[in-house]
């Protein structure tokens, strides 16, 4: 044997022992979730100078880590933040970075559980030589915005004193120099804001007894601070406009003529500290204000833009009973023939009960629901400075306004004529008014508004025109004349939008504004990107015949210019756009002075994240797919030529067995539409072997094809990633509705989807299973009533009845399930006594004897969504008939699971149920036998696990 030989069995050897170390990578268990590790990129931070960036990473259940990266060579840094994660923020300069470090992720838990509080650290890093301070524990923090040469850090209270409402809220404040690294100390500080250049801090004092309370002013460049307004009062919602040239915020006082504190709106202007223009304003004293409203707390005050005009909200404010009686004696003569009045007794014993009655416009479950918002409503209202002239906005009918740009007008909504018709059938109208800023002259503009369309209204930049969406177009209202014109209707396309198939009226498509010049709107078609001009005239499509490609704009990217409120043509947009036919995505460009939108990258990928640092030319933005974790990356000038990763997300990755990646399946449904589905692949899948599969299922889910799974405990119990990495195949079908039909539909959709999953011979035939929670969990229920195709159904959540169910309550907004049925999921086009065919043909609980399907139902006894007496429903019809089903109760749980140990629970017990009937393993004690009420707590603990 020579040495070649020898050299070429080593290799084959190596390569085996590869393979075999390759094959044995174990798959990920639920005990196995706490130490996965992953990239937070909800608190990711970038330098404006785009040199640097920070974010936290660690295990899912641990102590963390925060890193400090150069976005241009190897540098960096790692500091351990503990058992959270905090706000990461850079100064304007990039100089410094501060972020919270929490205590062990043990002892914040434990803190929780013994009802303890979890205190916080605030770490300041000089960036270039990684000195740091340490300010122990931080309630908050602010640099000095564009000075950025400060840093504010506000401390805890030390928890003595007063409690209750009138408790001081006020506690130290640390101005830290990042510069001479001198810091000064203002105690009892309640709110503090800087303005936009840095220049200023706005801050309240509340101390105790209100001893020296008031609005001051620091000029941050000469240290002076001035008392803006001084009196023992709570002062509060300090809000600088944009440039930072002038402030407003709220002062409350008690005053015994009546039962809650009266607000005083306080603006400033003309900033000189001491010689600063104040203007103070109460209405009550002016008698100005409504008759029984006073200034609001629960809306801030702002100026408008040329700040001659404070826009603010009032509210009912009611007199004591003292105050009443007084106001009402004017004279002797009166009090004598004054006739004795019968008064209340507010000691007696009260029956605690609700009256409901047919013409209420609102479920009195509604108005307990909305109770606080209904308490806190504000009527918007305006003081123009010059006049001295208070102007009501808004009013009982019409509650809010939302201002044009020049905030010369403003348009309201009164839904009151057909706010009973809606509350009944979801179906939701309003009469659009304009209103005349300046005197509160309100005009009807539009009449029966279908607010589908709501997200589709906006002024034009200089207020001459509002964009509305109406009867499948878009129109232009002429806000002088009223006149509208129609945008869209020479257009040779739909800006219907295709794919929804609730019971509303021609849903439109998106829109994405106006140009900052007042001359164009930006509308979408399904496909296609329109420029319209302002009359109607012109219509340019910025795309090239999109829709023979199945591109579409998906989001104008208008946080890459912070200060722009409109898209300036001047200036290169940025596009996020996806394909609806192979599911790709990426990022376009509109460059400027062109009408071309151009696709600069895309792939088998989801973007998001997409940001440009203000002082730099790189784009950021993090990219997915099925198999690859978030990752952020950087690109130079947007050109994607030389673009960069810049992190290492799920770095445990290579030590499970994963999944393989996806299939995009297209199929046939029983209606002859063609859909798609995504089929996930099992971690080591071998080509030619059919593997046991999991159905999950909502409504159009092949959009996600790109999207990653992080291995996690989720609040329906099913989790994806845990599912491929355990053997399993996961198949996501697309379901189209037909109107009335809403289980037909699922049925007609899901079963063509299996048997074309089959057809590839990846899923096993006989080994299928199904899942879905709450519409999932409904049609779950349902399809297991019309085919026997699956071998085991977990149902969360589930509406078994269409019927009972109709005339329930949604106790998470205490409305009816009516205008859900009629306007929203249920697609159902009436109530059931004109419908009942369609009711009782979609509903599980008349087909209920069909049922071969092995059944678990998770149901909540506190599901404020679909009600528990839907589940109990199912499983009393299931059981009665002697059909395999099991249900569980998370007692106290809502519709969704939220805590930790319940979640770990479900999905533990929801794949040991799936592994019996779709791999042959043990069956589980619960569902073979049943645990009796009294060996609860005793099966309970034989299975808890950390």
């Amino acid at each position: 044997m020579n040495l070649k030989h020898l050299i070429l069995i080593s290799t084959l050897l190596s390569a085996a022992l590869l393979g075999q170390a390759q094959e044995s990578k174990p798959p990920i268990t639920w005990k196995d979730i706490p130490k996965w590790q992953y990239v937070r990129m909800n608190v990711l931070a970038i330098s404006n100078n785009a040199k640097w960036y920070a974010y936290a990473e660690g295990p899912t259940q641990g102590d963390l880590n925060l890193l400090l990266k150069s976005a241009f060579d190897t540098t960096n840094y790692t500091y351990k933040i503990g058992g959270e994660a905090g706000a990461i923020r850079f100064n304007e300069s990039a100089s410094h970075v501060a972020f919270f470090e929490a205590a062990p992720y043990k002892t914040i838990k434990a803190n929780e559980k013994a009802k303890k509080p979890n205190f916080k650290s605030l770490r300041l890093v000089t960036v270039k030589d990684t000195s740091s301070v340490l300010f122990e524990r931080a309630k908050s923090f602010e640099f000095s915005n564009e000075g950025g040469n400060w840093l504010a850090v506000r401390f805890e209270s030390p928890g003595e004193g007063p409690k209750g409402a009138d408790a001081p809220k006020g506690s130290d404040l640390l101005l830290y120099n990042l510069q001479n690294k001198h810091s000064f100390n203002i105690g009892n500080v309640n709110e503090f804001q800087f303005n936009k250049s840095g220049q200023y801090l706005a801050y309240t004092i509340d101390a105790n007894g209100k001893n020296g309370n008031g609005v001051f002013l620091r000029d941050m460049q000469t240290g002076t601070t001035y008392a803006l307004d001084n009196e023992k009062a709570a002062y509060s919602k300090i809000t600088w406009n944009k440039e930072g040239n002038a402030l407003a915020l709220l002062k409350a006082k008690t005053d015994k003529k009546y039962k809650t504190p009266v607000y005083t709106m306080i603006g400033v202007k003309d900033i000189r500290g001491d010689a600063s223009n104040i203007i103070s304003y109460t209405g009550l004293d002016e008698q100005e204000i409504s008759a029984g409203f006073g200034i609001s707390e629960n809306s801030s005050p702002f100026w408008s833009k040329d700040l001659n005009t404070l826009f603010f909200g009032i509210a009912k404010l009611e007199k004591t009973e003292k105050a009443v009686a007084d106001s009402t004696v004017q004279d002797s003569t009166k009090i004598a023939e004054k006739k004795p009045t019968v008064k209340a007794d507010k000691d007696a014993e009260k029956p605690d009960m609700i009256i409901w009655n047919w013409q209420d416009k609102r479920l009195q479950s509604a108005q307990r629901t909305q109770s606080n918002r209904d308490k806190n409503y504000t009527v918007q209202s305006a003081y123009h400075i010059k006049t001295k002239q208070f102007v009501s906005l808004a009013d009982s009918t019409r509650k809010s306004i939302l201002l044009a740009s020049n905030q010369d007008l403003g348009y309201a909504l009164d839904y009151t004529p057909y706010e009973m018709a809606s509350s009944l059938d979801g179906q939701q109208f309003a009469d659009l008014y304009l209103v005349n800023i300046a005197t509160g002259h309100s005009r009807k503009a539009i009449e029966k508004l279908y607010l589908n369309a709501l997200r589709n209204i906006s002024f034009s930049p200089d207020g001459k025109y509002l964009l509305y969406y109406q009867d499948g177009h878009y129109h232009n209202l002429n806000t002088s004349s009223l006149a509208s014109t129609n945008l869209t209707e020479k257009i040779s396309a739909s800006f219907i939008a295709e794919k929804v198939d609730n019971n509303v009226e021609k849903p439109g498509t998106p829109n994405f504004g106006w140009t900052a010049d007042s001359k164009h709107v930006l509308l979408r078609d399904n496909f296609d990107l329109w420029k319209v001009s302002v009359d109607g005239k012109s219509a340019i499509a910025i795309t090239d015949r999109w829709k023979d490609q199945q591109w579409a704009v998906s989001r104008l990217l208008s946080n890459l210019y912070p200060d722009d409120d409109f898209t300036d043509l001047k200036k290169d947009q940025y596009f996020t756009v996806f394909n609806d036919g192979d599911k790709q995505s990426g990022i376009a460009v509109w460059k400027a002075g062109s009408n071309k939108l151009e696709i600069r990258q895309h792939s088998d990928d989801l973007y998001s994240y997409i940001s440009k640092p203000k002082q730099a030319n790189e784009l950021f933005f993090v990219k997915e797919n099925n198999t690859t974790s978030p990752e952020l990356y950087v690109t130079e000038n947007a050109t994607f030529k030389n673009t960069r990763k810049l992190t290492e997300n799920t770095p445990n990755k290579n030590d499970y067995a994963l999944s393989s990646g996806s299939k995009l399946i297209s199929y046939v449904n029983d209606f002859g539409d063609t859909l798609q589905a995504t089929l996930f692949l099992p971690a080591d899948y071998v080509e030619g072997k059919s593997y046991p599969t999991i159905t999950y299922i909502y409504e159009r889910l092949t959009d996600g094809t790109n999207s990653y799974s992080n291995p996690a405990f989720p609040g329906g119990g099913f989790n994806r990633a845990v599912y491929t990495s355990n053997g399993y195949a996961v198949l996501m079908p697309d379901i189209a509705y037909k109107l009335n039909d809403p289980g037909m539909s699922a049925v007609a959709c899901v079963v063509p989807a299996v048997k074309a999953a089959v057809a590839t011979g990846i899923v096993d035939a006989e080994r299928v299973g199904i899942h879905g929670h709450s519409w999932g969990g409904y049609q779950t229920s349902f399809l297991i009533t019309q085919t026997d195709i699956f071998k085991a159904a977990v149902a969360g959540a589930p509406l078994t009845n269409m019927i009972s169910m109709y005339s329930l309550i949604y106790w998470n907004s205490g409305t009816t399930n009516q205008s859900i049925f009629e306007s929203s999921q249920g697609r159902l086009t009436t109530g059931y006594w004109d419908n009942w065919d369609a009711y009782t043909r979609n509903s599980p609980i008349y087909h209920i004897k069909n049922v071969n399907t092995p059944l678990v139902i998770l149901h909540n006894d506190k599901d404020g969504a679909v009600d528990y007496t839907q589940g109990i429903e199912y499983f009393n019809g299931l059981r009665r008939l002697q059909k395999p089903v099991a249900m569980l109760t998370y007692n106290g749980e809502n519709h969704g699971l939220v805590k930790e140990v319940n979640r770990k629970d479900y999905a533990v017990r929801m794949m040991e149920f799936f592994d019996y009937y779709l791999k042959g393993a043990t069956s589980p004690d619960w569902w073979e036998k049943g645990i009796d009420y009294l060996d609860m707590d005793k099966h309970l603990e034989e299975r808890s696990f950390n």
